[in-house]
């Protein structure tokens, strides 16, 4: 589909992308289908229905953004109005008591996406129309007067939970009495969540719950009855749920949270429930300064599932946040439980008190923030009783100064399976002398020869990712089996290098590389999934699986496959972790996982797996046969003396950007083929005279090179004569041609066309790869292979047709030059 253009959820067909539809329609038409159940058939979004504008009116003006219908799409059967243009709440009710007024409809929503909804009935008295605000609208079948009576077995979860926290969140910002602040509204909302799960798990299937909001109950009553709710929870957990807290949200504000959550199973909801309520309320600036990163529960999913625990071992998570890893590790081994219980044909009362026992004696975490082992320890209560598992302690401290309950059941040494997500970030670091003393990897370490060797030296300070990684090897077993997630500088970088040595002393049978969009957008660290298994030797190959994207992108919104052959999104979320699970479940190794000999590995000691992923290869090559050319490599280039290179000359002090005449050229100016010369940063001469080198001067037709940058890698630029004054920062390559006459016909400017074509673009995916935070193509550009064409006179056109664009361009940049002689200088 065109820019500008979406198609709709309900109806399919091609309509305006408009804010209100993006926001507002679409997504609660979504809700409509999935959550409450609609068919299509009773919901009209295109073409809009439309309905009197007065009572006299016969053409129907008001078109309607969402209309649903009980039984056949009439005036008659008109049942519930949706209104998404007015974007403030005093005008969306008063457009909706319209629509209202003017049809048949009963029920009506006003929904932004953004701002708590309303929910509104219309009720006919002798003396007139009258309106009432209701907690939300009846599910498909369901009668209003049903609203909040939910059996048990009715609940569903929820299709974008995240989505309702959000609007929670807003609304008790900007409504709740009392209490206002992120912090307190989080630990409110925990405790609702909790007693809300509580109420699921111990209700009957057949019994009507007591988490809900009727339609004709009071905000007061409602009240009463979620406090006696949240005494049980109380009373039955008491050591994990103080009896000093409380439900302190004012009655409207419970009452409205009631109603957005009672339809909803939270139990059984895909995503944690806890984690998403924490990073709804708590919001980016508390978890940063922590490193409090959740792992998103495809991915928590996905490594459960790799490491495979079984039924009979132990798993701990030293930095287990909220519980994301030992909640999803329980209901792995609950459903090998269940699979058990049918083959061995135990009754429910059996599987029930087996899996109560895996919950208490196998299931360990570790949380360092005390609010967050709360609720680690409350979530697992509530699913079963593995509350005892979980401590809150600081994992890097020495054991022997944990609590005494803790030193009785958390050992180094003493664990089958680990799971973790460590705490990371340029602002938290490990200090104390006795607490890096107890860790290899707190010494400094020099290089000898090829390999790293410890010194005597114990560094003053170090990120807990390094240390963690000792700890977590500790806490195993030999022959235990750890899953951990790392930054991956760690698995290729030459400043990192001592890290990966000590982790390759155990062996490594999966790395899992995770898309940059993983933690995005409270955390822009790229990072990867290691497995390895304790004290045992390096096996012959390594499984390798790369994911494109994980479902969200950069902002954390969907992100939906794209259909190549209609240039459109499809309804298909893009999560290339599932297709992994598939593919390792299924033992394909097709597209997104593959074994790698470890030898081919140890060579280049890269152990990021994009660096080997042979699908895009595969594409590559098959188009490269359609086009009648071959791929060479650059550095067989440079072996026969095509090409020279060399860096580019460095970067001045910063005080002195701006401040002379002579162009200084930076990653974010190679662009469109040239090199521009932005006036802010042009430096003086003296800055010029202390980078610059003879090896290193530049001339008219070099080719330029990034090859290190955020987002700019890959991109080129040939150098005109008005370039040859410039410095340029150490990230840009310039590229020559050594050979004019050379036995392959390449030219600068066939050199030009070659590395912007998407043959050589696409293989950078694969061999860029991030150092600290920034993206590095470091040396591995040298083995980008560039199409060769085998008819000469096909070089030499495409090197002609380059030259005529260059040409044209470098015209343009004189005759500027020509009106700054003539008629006064000019910035362009």
């Amino acid at each position: 589909m065109e820019d500008g253009f979406i198609e709709d959820f309900v109806s399919g067909v091609r309509i305006k992308e408009t804010p209100e539809e993006v926001d507002a329609v679409q997504p609660f038409s979504k809700i409509l289908f999935y959550d409450y159940g609609y068919p299509k058939e009773n919901i009209r979004t295109r073409p809009q229905w439309r309905i009197k504008s007065q009572p006299s009116d016969q053409t129907k003006k008001y078109p309607l953004d969402i209309a649903i219908f009980q039984g056949d799409v009439s005036d008659e059967n008109l049942h519930i109005v949706v209104e998404c243009k007015q974007k403030t709440v005093r005008d969306g009710r008063t457009q909706l008591e319209n629509y209202l007024t003017l049809s048949n409809a009963t029920l009506g929503v006003w929904f932004n996406g953004l701002d708590a909804p309303i929910y509104i009935q219309k009720i006919i008295k002798n003396d007139g129309v009258y309106f009432k605000e209701i907690p939300n609208i009846p599910r498909y079948g369901e009668h209003i007067d049903e609203i909040g009576n939910f059996r048990r077995k009715d609940l569903k979860p929820a299709h974008n939970l995240k989505t309702i926290f959000r609007i929670i969140r807003n609304h008790l910002a900007g409504n709740a009495v009392g209490t206002t602040r992120d912090e307190e509204l989080a630990k409110q909302i925990i405790n609702i969540v909790f007693t809300k799960i509580y109420d699921e798990r111990f209700t009957k299937k057949e019994d009507i719950v007591q988490f809900r909001a009727e339609i004709n109950e009071t905000p007061e009553n409602v009240k009463k009855r979620i406090e006696r709710l949240f005494i049980s929870v109380k009373s039955k957990y008491q050591e994990v749920i103080d009896f000093s807290d409380n439900i302190d949200l004012d009655d409207e504000s419970l009452y409205f949270v009631v109603g957005q959550l009672q339809n909803y199973s939270l139990v059984d909801a895909e995503r944690d429930a806890i984690a998403d309520a924490f990073e709804t309320f708590i919001g980016y600036a508390l978890k940063g300064s922590q490193g409090q990163f959740f792992t998103p529960r495809n991915v928590v999913k996905l490594m459960v599932d790799i490491l495979d625990q079984d039924i009979n071992e132990t798993i701990i998570d030293p930095a287990c946040g909220s519980g994301g890893f030992i909640v999803e590790s329980l209901r792995h081994i609950w459903r090998k439980l269940d699979e058990r219980a049918i083959n061995y044909g135990w009754t429910d009362l059996s599987l029930a008190e087996e899996k109560m026992a895996k919950a208490m004696q196998q299931i360990y975490g570790i949380e360092k923030d005390f609010f967050l082992a709360k609720v680690a320890k409350a979530y697992m209560t509530i699913l079963g009783d593995g509350k005892g598992g979980i401590f809150c302690e600081d994992s890097l401290e020495e054991p022997r100064n944990w609590k005494s309950g803790t030193q009785q059941r958390v050992n180094l040494g003493g664990f089958d399976c680990l799971l973790a997500n460590p705490p990371f970030g340029k602002d938290i670091k490990v200090v104390g002398v006795s607490k890096l003393q107890q860790y290899d990897l707190s010494y400094k370490f020099t290089k000898k020869e090829k390999l790293w060797e410890k010194t005597n030296t114990l560094n003053k300070d170090m990120p807990p990712q390094i240390v963690f990684i000792e700890r977590c090897i500790q806490l195993l077993r030999d022959g235990g089996r750890l899953g951990i997630i790392l930054p991956e500088t760690f698995f290729h970088a030459p400043r990192s290098q001592f890290v990966l040595e000590f982790i390759k002393k155990h062996n490594i049978y999966c790395i899992v590389d995770l898309p940059h969009n993983t933690f995005r957008p409270h955390n822009n660290a790229k990072c990867i999934a290691i497995f390895l298994q304790k004290n045992t030797p390096q096996k012959d190959e390594i499984l390798m699986c790369v994911a494109e994207e994980m479902g969200h992108d950069h902002q954390g919104s969907p992100i939906y496959r794209w259909n190549q052959q209609e240039s459109k999104n499809t309804d298909e979320i893009w999560d290339d972790i599932e297709n992994i699970k598939d593919e390792i479940k299924n033992k394909t190794n097709d597209r997104y996982t593959f074994f790698v000999k470890k030898e081919v590995v140890e060579e280049v000691n890269i152990y990021v797996p994009r660096y080997f992923w042979k699908n895009k290869t595969t594409i590559i090559q098959n188009h490269v046969k359609q086009e009648g050319c071959t791929l060479l490599s650059i550095n067989n280039l440079i072996n026969e003396g095509v090409i020279g290179f060399f860096d580019g000359h460095g970067s001045p002090r910063s005080e002195n950007k701006g401040k002379g005449e002579i162009p200084y050229i930076r990653v974010k100016d190679i662009v469109n083929w040239e090199i521009y010369k932005d006036p802010t940063s042009k430096i003086p001469k003296k800055s010029f005279d202390e980078l610059w080198s003879e090896k290193k001067t530049l001339q008219t037709e070099d080719v330029v090179y990034v090859r290190r940058g955020s987002y700019r890698i890959g991109s080129v630029a040939m150098v005109s004569p008005f370039d040859l004054g410039a410095l340029l920062t150490r990230e840009i390559l310039v590229l020559r041609i050594i050979d004019r006459n050379n036995k392959y016909g390449i030219t600068p400017y066939y050199l030009l066309y070659a590395l912007s074509h998407w043959i050589t673009q696409e293989q950078s995916k694969n061999k860029v790869l991030i150092e600290t935070t920034l993206p590095n193509i470091a040396d591995r550009w040298k083995e980008l292979e560039i199409p060769i064409f085998e008819d000469k006179d096909k070089m030499a056109e495409i090197s002609n047709h380059i030259k005529e664009v260059i040409d044209s361009k470098w015209n343009a940049i004189n005759k500027i030059q020509e009106i700054n002689k003539s008629f006064g200088a000019v910035t362009t």
